[in-house]
């Protein structure tokens, strides 16, 4: 290769590192990760918990045991079910038996221009107690520590925020989800930053609706789940509509508080979660080209990269352009290394069958970067059981 396209090479990718760098620097400075904590008697009945479900059944279960487990600053539990078919909602009927907070209620058929996941949300929002001042959207795969809506209630009161969503301790089981789920996590963070951070303007926000904990005052005023019901990623393009309309947000790590198992092995992550992570039904179409440039350039192509390059200098081409172009692709190879080490305290490998797997997540990066690609340029068609009219931008069939 000559030194025209290693040039290219470095005007691609040096803005790219210096804006990567930029955000990596935030991470000492950003909110330390939430703790358990006990209820005050102030907070008697502040929280309505909404959990929407759809044939849950195989992962509920823990997380009805640790909603249960909540304290009495939770008012009510109520389950929206989207009329699942697999025995979820006699799994709610045996919690409620022992916990009468819980409450099972059934969606609406899905109405034209909805998704059904901010749906059943919106539903479950609309039936809640007026007398709770907060609402925590939760889902049904998440895993909810004792003290998790103590912690978030505290923190939201006494640091005045609006929302509060949480990043979670995932827990993975196989190989190839070991080896997958960390790059495309690590897409987020290259894009975003780390939960915890400070300051984000209202269209770069971050949100999880796993764990999505809202005063009711200003879900009110946006209308509830209305402004969200195309999308595919609710959570963020919710969170987005508040902090654009004075909102205070937060997306903070609760790695501590919360866990959660997303998806069985590397295919259902796949098409599960990377359909969703270019978050282009919650940002500008420059937005999301834009971020899908950044990651080619600083997560998909540094490892290839870096092998070619070792090769063209080994073969002799030595130039100052190629010594440099290989300096910044390994630099780039060590930041990501060095990210994995950062980031392995937000997993849980108790049930791991190969940890070891984990540290080999830096090799999947480029396929994560292509799935963010192809996420980007194709519509879902069907999600969490529905299936959605092709190119109707959430127009419901199911």
């Amino acid at each position: 290769m000559n030194n025209a396209f290693f040039l290219v090479l470095l005007l691609f990718q040096v803005p790219a590192t210096a804006i990567l760098l930029a955000r990596l620097l935030r991470g000492p400075f950003r909110h330390p990760p939430l703790q358990p904590r006990s209820p005050k008697p102030e907070q008697l009945g502040a929280v309505s918990i909404v959990v929407p479900t759809l044939n849950e059944a195989e992962r509920i279960t823990p997380c009805l045991a640790g909603l249960s487990r909540q304290s009495y600053e939770v008012r009510e539990i109520i389950v929206v079910d989207s009329h699942s078919q697999d025995g979820t909602p006699e799994l709610v009927k045996a919690a409620q038996q022992n916990d009468p907070r819980f409450r099972l209620i059934n969606d609406d058929p899905l109405p034209a221009g909805w998704v059904g996941r901010p749906w059943a949300l919106h539903t479950g929002f609309l039936q809640s107690s007026e007398k709770s001042e907060w609402i925590l959207g939760i889902d049904a795969d998440t895993q909810p520590a004792p003290g998790l809506v103590a912690s978030l209630l505290e923190t939201a009161v006494n640091e005045q925020y609006d929302l509060i969503s949480l990043s979670p301790k995932f827990i993975l089981k196989h190989p190839g989800e070991l080896w997958l789920q960390p790059a495309l996590l690590m897409t987020l963070i290259y894009r975003f930053g780390a939960a915890g951070e400070w300051a984000n303007a209202p269209d770069r926000v971050m949100a999880n609706g796993q764990c999505f904990f809202c005063r009711r005052s200003q879900l009110s005023q946006v209308g509830g789940y209305t402004s969200a019901r195309r999308s595919f990623c609710d959570d963020v393009t919710l969170a987005r509509e508040i902090a654009t309309q004075g909102g205070r947000v937060g997306f903070l790590d609760g790695a501590k508080v919360l866990k959660v198992r997303m998806y069985e092995g590397a295919a259902e992550t796949w098409r599960e979660w990377g359909r969703s992570l270019d978050l282009k039904d919650a940002a500008s179409s420059s937005q999301v080209w834009g971020d899908w440039f950044l990651l080619l350039a600083v997560q998909g192509l540094p490892l290839p990269m870096t092998l070619l390059l070792v090769g063209e200098v080994a073969s002799g081409n030595s130039t100052l352009t190629a010594l440099s172009t290989l300096g910044l692709n390994l630099l780039l190879v060590l930041i990501r290394v060095g990210l994995s080490w950062a980031i392995a305290p937000s997993y849980d490998f108790s049930q791991s069958k190969a940890r070891w797997v984990f540290w080999l997540s830096p090799i999947a990066d480029p396929l994560a970067v292509m799935r963010i690609f192809l996420s980007s340029i194709q519509t879902p068609t069907q999600w969490r059981g529905r299936n959605y009219g092709e190119g109707e931008g959430g127009r419901g069939k199911g």
